[in-house]
């Protein structure tokens, strides 16, 4: 086998195995759907360990897909007011820790956040301005 084959052979060989760990990777995909003013999720539960959240913005604006672990319920979030006065969900209030988040996620677009998670309860919301006070929020369980 000449070099530039064997060369071509394992790169063949070594994207052949990223396919592979990639697919065997823990977790799963959980569908989430972001417009004014819900948040849909595929699963409401989900197993412990690396979950990746397929997200798309069906609009007609902009979201965010703000993670946090809690036992609060979903619309029981601590909130403070931005420069303009409208409510937010204060990101280090008490009772909640911010695990991740997709900001700035445009209309009609799709992105992915892989996150890790314990076993325990999650509340996922948009944190745009107004966004959380109008419905945008809901309930995530692993175990």
């Amino acid at each position: 086998m000449t070099r530039t084959a064997s060369i071509r052979l394992a790169a063949i060989v070594l994207s052949a195995l990223a396919f592979v760990a990639t697919a065997c990777s823990s977790g799963g995909g959980v569908d989430a759907t972001l417009k004014d003013f819900e948040i849909s999720l595929g699963s409401s539960s989900g197993d412990a360990g690396d979950v990746t959240f397929n997200i798309t913005n069906d609009g007609p604006s902009a979201h965010e897909f703000v993670v946090f672990k809690t036992d609060l319920a979903p619309d029981a979030l601590p909130t403070v007011d931005d420069e303009n006065g409208i409510p937010i969900v204060d990101e280090e209030g008490e009772g909640i820790e911010l695990v991740d988040e997709a900001e700035d996620i445009a209309p009609d677009s799709s992105t992915d956040l892989t996150v890790s998670l314990d076993a325990g309860s999650y509340v996922i919301i948009c944190n745009i301005p107004g966004h959380y006070e109008q419905g945008m929020h809901t309930s995530f369980t692993t175990s």
